[in-house]
């Protein structure tokens, strides 16, 4: 199996004292990876890390053998990535927001802006402007533009944000389909512990800024009757913040 992410050693702290420690991770082509964790555990830290958004106070994290830190274009060549919020020009309409991004890309033409538009179930909404989009609609403009460069490795935060039952299940359908027809390798986080379970094949359970575990979702199904009672178990065994010190 190729490794295609390697984060070794990540060290980020906050003035405030939060951030991620020591976070060691490996993920391979073909991986649909969830990083699982409660809001505020250091899941969008490490991302934005991973995509050069911000550095690390030490360690480093490598995409495709190509450092972050020292070969930022070779190492997100392949990466397409919504990190917190899925941006886009409001007063563009969707096929235009998604013709400025493919400028970045030699081989996007429009047929392939129609394949993704349809892809992410925005096809109809494809001469409209973001401006009067939800929040969902917004994430789904997002994501189309985030595989319109057929990239290798989907790095997303929080993909689910703001959609609706049907959206999930949309967005969890085309995640498989990228998997499976285009092995595209998936580095997803999330707080949604159900929608992990269903789309994800390896997790690593990310608290307090520290790694708690990481394995296969199927060993882990087959120990634990949820992927929640799994959840609640590691950060249990590995010494959950009394309650007292909790704000």
């Amino acid at each position: 199996m190729n490794k295609v992410i390697e984060i070794k050693e990540l060290n980020k702290i906050y003035q405030n004292g939060r951030g991620i420690m020591d976070i060691n991770l490996e993920i391979y082509e073909g991986d649909i990876f969830g990083f699982l964790g409660p809001n505020g555990a250091g899941k969008t830290t490490a991302m934005k890390i991973m995509t050069g958004l911000i550095a690390p106070d030490s360690g480093d994290v490598r995409i495709f053998g190509h450092s972050i830190t020292e070969e930022y274009e070779q190492a997100m060549a392949g990466v397409g990535c919504i990190i917190e919020v899925a941006e886009s020009f409001p007063f563009l309409s969707a096929y235009e927001n998604l013709k400025q991004f493919s400028r970045y890309y030699p081989d996007v033409d429009d047929k392939r802006i129609d394949e993704v538009l349809e892809l992410t179930g925005m096809i109809k909404f494809k001469h409209e402007k973001p401006k009067k989009f939800s929040l969902g609609m917004k994430q789904r403009l997002g994501l189309a533009a985030a595989i319109v460069s057929r990239p290798k490795i989907l790095i997303l935060d929080e993909p689910l944000n703001g959609l609706d039952v049907e959206g999930m299940i949309d967005i969890r359908k085309l995640i498989l389909h990228l998997a499976e027809k285009e092995r595209t390798t998936f580095f997803i986080s999330s707080h949604l512990i159900h929608d992990v379970e269903l789309t994800c094949d390896r997790i690593g359970v990310i608290y307090n800024g520290k790694m708690l575990n990481i394995d296969r979702t199927d060993n882990i199904l087959q120990n634990y009757a949820t992927l929640e009672n799994y959840f609640v178990s590691e950060v249990e065994r590995n010494g959950r913040v009394p309650s007292s010190t909790n704000q």
